[in-house]
């Protein structure tokens, strides 16, 4: 027996071919009336995704009569019986133009939308990838364990999602933004290899790379480690995850290639670096210290930087592409203007040059390693800002010339992060990453350096210019956690009130831990090349973070509010 679903049907000369699509593929089906004038009679009633069950006679199709794009299109199925399980109203749009469909609709619809070969296809590798990382971790030593999903509202650098207590009017549980607090309770426990794939909740704008409201990670976490340790131990499942499961191409083998923080943003503009392609940026701040272009000698007196980005091969590209393009593209990104060399074989084409020396143009080019037929962009102003600007460039060129093989991965991952940042609303010191970091130099960096000068043993890994998840070795020692929290604003008496249960976990033997978390659903964006997160989930949220086919959010009753405490107050 066969079943599944019409994707279409064709009469030709009173006998009709049914294509059926289940899960496996489409099948061809022939209901010939000399075989069984009753199947017949059914197959000119049928419409395009009626639910059907045939019985018949697997033939082989005639020659030249083959279908090479499908995996059974060798052979053709004559159908005997036939019952219809289902019909079908009218499809609120053709499956089979999905791609170009408006996204709420096909949200709407996400039950038919589902239907289609590529999200099946992208569901099902889902869980092939998530079985292939279950089955290695346990061969590894780690141990699953399931963490609470309710729990307390905690500072992890995003909005918590917030659950009324009915029992204790007034209180709230939150929504974990990841495991963090369980998975380092269970070190101290002595799991000393732990994993989930676990659910986060964090009240995030929706972004192309970011699930509103939910999302799925391999949490884990490992005793007695080094970043090191915890790197050499997770490399070879990425890799694997790579070249068997997605049977993509690693640019660099493990050792995966590890940048600091400030090489990062340096060198690629970024903390989160393509590296499937070059395109270096590169500083040449000391070679236009005393230039005569005032803008390049301004930067610098006032604290900026001047980098220089070269293309190959681009000036071939038209000069109204830069201006009409490329210029309002760096001024949207921060930039005053765009300035630049293009490399011709008699010198370079410039209006800059008027205002240079000779020699400051030739150690450019020996800088940048330019030669004739390159371009060479600048910018030039406070650095985080160059950094912007150039490394936004960088990424665009990098689509606009086709240099990002969509059959690579590029691994990297990025370490010695600033422990602390400056939050300009607040007007205070403000944890970068996660306040259960361990700074480099333990409690003698915290009671001796500035603040923004203490690094964190904190890192990313980061493929294709995604970050794919942040990690840390974990501040064990309650001493330290103390200060470092101190510096960040918060008393002791803040500290216990948040976060006593570690303090005390800590007091009764921690081993020394990390670990790090790397995205379900960003790797499989990656795995699957789809530009959107939401094509590899079976069910998510809309741009607005709305539920579209179940309308949530939606409003409760007054009875449920009031059997919680809740007033609704309207503006």
């Amino acid at each position: 027996m066969l079943a599944g679903w019409v994707k279409s049907s064709r009469d030709h000369g009173g006998i009709i071919f049914i294509d059926l699509r289940d899960r496996y593929g489409i099948t061809q089906v022939v209901c010939d009336p000399q075989v069984s004038k009753k199947v017949h009679q059914q197959a000119e009633h049928i419409r395009s995704e009626y639910v059907i069950s045939i019985k018949g006679v697997v033939r082989k199709r005639g020659k030249g009569l083959e279908n090479k794009n499908l995996a059974t299109g060798d052979i053709e199925v004559v159908v005997q019986e036939m019952n219809i399980l289902s019909v079908s109203k009218a499809l609120p749009y053709d499956l089979d133009q999905g791609e170009h469909v408006h996204e709420d609709l096909r949200l709407e619809y996400r039950f038919l939308d589902l239907r289609r070969p590529k999200l099946q296809s992208n569901i099902v590798f889902r869980h092939k990838m998530i079985k292939y990382i279950r089955d290695w971790m346990d061969k590894r030593g780690f141990i699953e364990i399931t963490t609470p999903i309710l729990a307390n509202s905690s500072p992890e650098g995003a909005r918590d999602y917030l659950v009324p207590s009915r029992i204790h009017k007034g209180k709230f549980y939150a929504l974990p933004q990841a495991p963090q607090q369980f998975k380092q309770l269970l070190m101290v426990a002595g799991f000393d290899k732990y994993f989930q794939i676990a659910p986060c909740f964090r009240d995030e704008d929706p972004r192309a790379d970011r699930s509103p409201g939910e999302f799925y990670q391999l949490d884990l976490e490992m005793s007695f480690v080094t970043q090191e340790d915890v790197w050499n131990e997770m490399e070879p499942l990425l890799y694997e995850l790579t070249e068997k499961v997605a049977h993509k191409k690693v640019k660099q083998k493990p050792p995966f290639p590890r940048l600091t923080y400030k090489e990062a943003i340096e060198k690629y503009g970024s903390d989160k670096p393509d590296l499937r392609f070059d395109l270096p940026i590169v500083d040449i701040s000391h070679i236009v210290r005393d230039s005569g272009f005032s803008v390049f000698s301004s930067a610098i007196k006032n604290k900026g930087v001047v980098r220089a980005l070269n293309v190959p091969g681009f000036a071939t590209t038209p000069r109204s592409f830069i201006e009409t393009k490329l210029v309002p593209l760096t001024k949207e990104w921060g930039a005053k203007g765009l300035a630049y060399f293009i490399l011709e074989k008699d010198g370079v084409k410039s209006p800059l040059t008027k205002f240079m020396h000779e020699q400051e143009i030739q150690y450019i080019i020996q800088e940048t390693a330019s030669k004739p037929g390159d371009v060479i962009f600048f910018a030039a102003d406070a650095p985080d800002t160059v950094a912007t600007v150039l490394g936004n460039l960088r990424s665009f060129l990098g689509d606009y010339l086709r240099l990002k093989d969509p059959n690579m991965v590029a691994w990297c991952w990025i370490k010695d992060f600033p422990f602390y940042e400056w939050n300009e609303e607040a007007k205070k010191i403000d944890f970068s990453h996660n306040p259960f970091s361990m700074p480099q130099g333990g409690l003698e960096s915290l009671q001796t350096k500035h603040p923004l000068d203490i690094l964190a043993y904190q890192y990313d890994i980061v493929a294709n210019g995604l970050e794919i998840s942040s990690g840390a070795i974990r501040n064990h020692d309650p001493v330290i956690m103390y200060e470092a929290f101190k510096i960040a604003g918060y008393s002791k008496q803040d500290v216990d009130a948040k976060f006593g249960h570690m303090i005390k976990a800590f007091q009764y033997g921690c081993p020394p831990h990390g670990g790090f978390a790397p995205g379900i659903d960003r790797l499989l964006m990656i795995f699957c090349d789809e530009p959107s997160i939401r094509e590899v989930i079976a069910f998510p949220k809309n741009g607005k973070a709305q539920d579209v086919m179940l309308h949530a959010p939606s409003e409760v009753t007054p009875e449920q509010l009031k059997e919680l405490g809740i007033n609704i107050v309207k503006e």
